[in-house]
């Protein structure tokens, strides 16, 4: 990380404000906030991936000790007809499961809940619940075979400046023409998000009005969501969020257990606490979708790209639809004259899929970047020589400049970390003893994304500030780098700023996805700030006591606390204050993007060197080290940024060798449904992570010069993984993950 200025708190490496309440136990996550009156609900699901509710008996629950409700179709309160979404709603809302009729569309689906005084209670409850199924059954059954589903491929409709379909040039002719070509197939499994803390909400009401503790990246998204469920003005909703255990996409989504929870409080009369198990979290809150990729490429001698064809089919759900984009960064990451992307759906009777950290490039950039690999032995030819051919000055499908492009920078700086020159060319060539060595990369991008945001920032008669907005922090760091940005735009020492989110009595902010909660809120703090700070210049400027009195406000710094002019005066920002009888100084601010997005493409970018070790007789895989280097715009904490890019290469580790969600083909349930068969990395599986970013400011994309950084660390990992493990075997596995299986 580059070295911060030294009058800057931005940029510096600290350690995160909300520290010593995680380590100490203190900060209070969703299912720990406490209620008089609370009560515990487990939710009942169904057992069969299709059909109706043929009879359900609740009696020997409802007469079970401390049981206050068993709430299923049969009781449940009647919700009034949701009304249409906005379609300025990010993400949309899905289509929810809140007991109002007897249809079941997958395995896993909400078809009871139990309201009890204790958990325990609760728990024992559930399992008294009988249920009696009509399965669909004949032509109507249960469609669970990706294959199958794949036979009849569905056109999902076009998102707002995300079409399925994209095409440039002619690329039959291309393919025609190619010195080299590759046609494979690729595809990915269904994955599961596994954040420490489960998903949960408590929900209380006081008359019509509804107060929701929810761990989620998006409590205005759930305020609407709430408002639009029951009937009632968003105003009668409150949601509550000040930390979030993890999320990674899947909490960036109002589920039906959220409003279910409501739906029993509301029922029961009190307040109600609703945690989903860890087995429940592998139906009804998302995952990453299946996807098949089909690429073909085709190049001239000199390794120039002709052509290019990328065609992606993923899992979707009968009950709504859900696009992984897969194609999107084949549109614009390599120069190419002929291009052709699409995006189609396999419909199954599955939970409904949702964003996964790097929604798309995870899974797009595994097809791409393999193919690029096999493309560049076809041709002999280098992989980092064959991607620098094909290096897009600017975005080939939108014909815009970038706002900001370091990718040679990145390939240059990680190549010489890695010491990629030292690498044998041909497969199977190196070794460390007995062990087979392979080296292998690939290349990293994610849109750099930016939405309205707003904050309020407020100067107190202490010298203190406390500034407000209604994000998100989910483990990123989110009250540590605002904390920073606003220090910086008040000068206050960061220990004088408090910085408050996560609830919707705050500013509103957009939902803490897509990497752009730093790149949309960070400027609204910056203006809130800065305009809070010149209010007190004012002061001190009018103010025939002040030092600085008659001063031209433009001449001001103000800097530890401290007004200031060139000439050596100076005033207190708290004396200034206390002497205008102590009334805080307040100020609003929105920001939100202009027309940049039509007039450059913005993205960040990233290379990823992936080192392998595979043993020849075992087939086992290990990775002693990966180097990577990105282009992120401005590093708001160099601490913070380093984990976030780490951690995203360690799950890029799991995808590439790790996770599967494993269905049982009769009954569409995931029979690995927990943390030990599911299997993630743990300290063990994890070599060498040397990461670092080419630190140049992105000022065209927002004033800070900042995009996001939870999602690239991900991105080409998982290619960059395979692609190694084709240089150490010579077995090139077109499958993720990559297990020892493949190898033997």
């Amino acid at each position: 990380m580059s070295e911060a200025k030294q009058d800057a708190v931005v940029g510096r490496g600290m350690d995160r404000v909300d520290g010593r309440l995680k380590v100490t136990g203190m900060a209070p996550f969703t299912a720990e906030h406490k209620l008089p009156r609370l009560a515990q609900a487990v939710m009942v699901q169904s057992t069969i991936p299709k059909g109706k509710i043929a009879a359900i008996d609740t009696a020997a629950a409802a007469g079970m000790p401390g049981v206050r409700l068993v709430l299923t179709h049969r009781n449940a309160l009647r919700l009034p007809k949701p009304k249409p979404p906005d379609a300025k709603d990010q993400p949309p809302p899905v289509k929810l499961n809140l007991l109002q009729d007897d249809v079941v569309n997958y395995n896993g689906q909400p078809i009871a809940v139990v309201v009890a005084d204790t958990l325990e209670q609760a728990q024992a409850a559930a399992r008294r619940v009988k249920v009696r199924y009509a399965p669909a059954t004949g032509a109507q059954a249960a469609l669970l075979d990706f294959r199958q589903a794949a036979r009849h491929p569905h056109r999902p409709k076009d998102q707002p400046d995300r079409p399925n379909d994209s095409n440039r040039g002619n690329v039959a002719a291309g393919l025609k023409g190619a010195a080299a070509t590759v046609d494979a197939v690729y595809t990915t499994p269904l994955e599961n998000h596994n954040p420490m803390e489960p998903h949960a909400t408590i929900a209380a009401w006081d008359g019509d009005s509804l107060t929701l503790y929810d761990s989620t990246q998006n409590v205005s998204g759930v305020k609407k969501s709430a408002a639009r469920t029951f009937g009632i003005a968003p105003a009668q909703v409150r949601v509550i969020c000040p930390f979030v255990g993890g999320g990674f996409g899947s909490k960036g989504t109002a589920w039906s257990h959220v409003m279910l929870a409501a739906l029993a409080a509301r029922q029961a009369g009190c307040p109600v606490k609703l945690a989903l198990e860890r087995t429940q979290m592998f139906a009804p809150v998302g995952a990453r979708p299946m996807t098949e990729q089909h690429v073909q490429l085709g190049a001239a001698a000199d390794g120039a790209l002709a052509a290019v064809r990328h065609a992606s089919l993923s899992s979707s759900a009968v009950q709504d639809e859900f696009v992984e984009p897969c194609t999107l960064l084949t549109r614009m990451l390599y120069q190419a004259a002929h291009a052709q992307t699409s995006q189609r759906l396999a419909v199954l009777n599955l939970g409904v899929p949702t964003y996964m950290r790097a929604p798309g490039e995870s899974s797009g950039s595994f097809a791409l970047e393999s193919a690029l690999d096999e493309l560049a032995y076809s041709l002999k030819m280098d992989p980092l020589a064959l991607r620098l051919r094909n290096y897009a000055e600017s975005d080939p499908d939108k014909h815009l400049p970038w706002s900001g492009k370091a990718l040679r920078e990145c390939y240059r700086d990680a190549a010489a970390r890695f010491g990629w020159s030292r690498r044998n060319p041909e497969a199977r060539s190196m070794r460390a003893g007995e062990q087979l060595v392979g080296w292998g990369m690939a290349t990293a991008t994610y849109p750099a994304n930016r939405q309205p945001a707003k904050a309020s920032a407020t100067l107190l008669a202490d010298g203190t500030a406390v500034v407000r907005s209604g994000t998100h922090d989910l483990g990123t760091g989110t009250y540590t780098v605002m904390s920073q940005v606003a220090a910086d735009a008040l000068g206050l020492a960061v220990d004088k700023v408090r910085f408050e989110l996560g609830d919707t009595t705050l500013p509103e902010a957009p939902v803490s996805g897509g990497s752009m909660s730093v790149a949309s809120v960070g400027p609204a703090v910056q203006a809130a700030c800065m305009a809070v700070r010149a209010k007190a210049i004012a002061l001190a400027v009018a103010d025939r006591d002040s030092p600085l009195y008659g001063a031209d406000p433009a001449a001001v710094t103000v800097t530890q606390g401290w007004l200031a002019q060139g000439d050596g005066k100076r005033d207190v920002v708290a004396a200034v204050i206390a002497r205008h009888g102590g009334q805080p100084l307040q100020a609003d601010s929105q920001s939100a993007p202009g027309d940049e997005k039509k007039q450059y493409s913005m993205h960040s970018f990233g290379a990823v060197f992936v080192e392998v070790l595979v043993d020849p007789e075992l087939g086992t895989i290990r990775v002693p080290r990966v180097v990577g280097a990105y282009h992120v715009g401005t590093v708001l904490n160099a601490k913070t940024a380093h984990s976030q890019l780490i951690g995203g290469v360690v799950w890029g580790l799991g995808m590439g060798l790790m996770e599967a969600s494993e269905l049982d083909p009769p009954s569409g349930r995931v029979v690995n449904a927990n943390l030990a068969d599911y299997h993630v990395p743990v300290n063990a599986d994890i070599g060498e992570i040397d990461v670092s970013v080419v630190d140049v400011p992105d000022l065209t994309f927002n004033p800070l010069g900042a995009r996001g950084i939870g999602e690239i660390g991900i991105v080409g990992v998982a290619a960059a993984l395979a692609n190694a493990v084709y240089h150490a075997t010579g077995r090139r596995v077109r499958k993720l993950p990559v297990r020892l299986d493949d190898l033997i």
